[in-house]
């Protein structure tokens, strides 16, 4: 099993599930967005698994520089949006096994076992 997570290293949020999956004894590559953006390719992947709503980091400067005109985009203006602005991406990212299959970290969430693959 392959995990990926994608982040930033100085994201709160990142450093809780950095912290969670070591205390799980679960092994994770780590990729900084900001340092290595993901390909457009790779972002239309990941809008087929999660969908575009759910990958929208909405707290960040980048998005609320955004006009208003973001409540109406398709699938593909975000998918484009987020290709020229990583910081856009909500944090982390996971991916297992090359498919995207959970985005955000709630340490308190049993959705991360379930997504991952996880037994208890």
């Amino acid at each position: 099993m392959s995990i990926q997570v994608y982040g930033i290293p100085n994201c709160g949020t990142c450093k809780k599930a950095f912290q969670w999956l070591q205390d799980n004894g679960i092994d994770y590559e780590f990729i900084n967005t900001k340092e290595n953006p993901p390909s457009r390719q790779t972002i239309q992947n990941w809008v087929k698994s999660l969908g575009s709503q759910s990958m929208r980091n909405t707290s960040g400067q980048s998005y609320r520089a955004l006009g208003d005109e973001k409540k109406t985009w398709t699938d593909e203006q975000w998918i484009e949006t987020f290709a020229k602005d990583a910081m856009l991406l909500k944090r982390p990212l996971f991916v297992k096994d090359g498919t995207a299959v959970l985005v955000g970290f709630k340490d308190k969430d049993e959705a991360i076992r379930e997504k991952l693959g996880l037994k208890e």
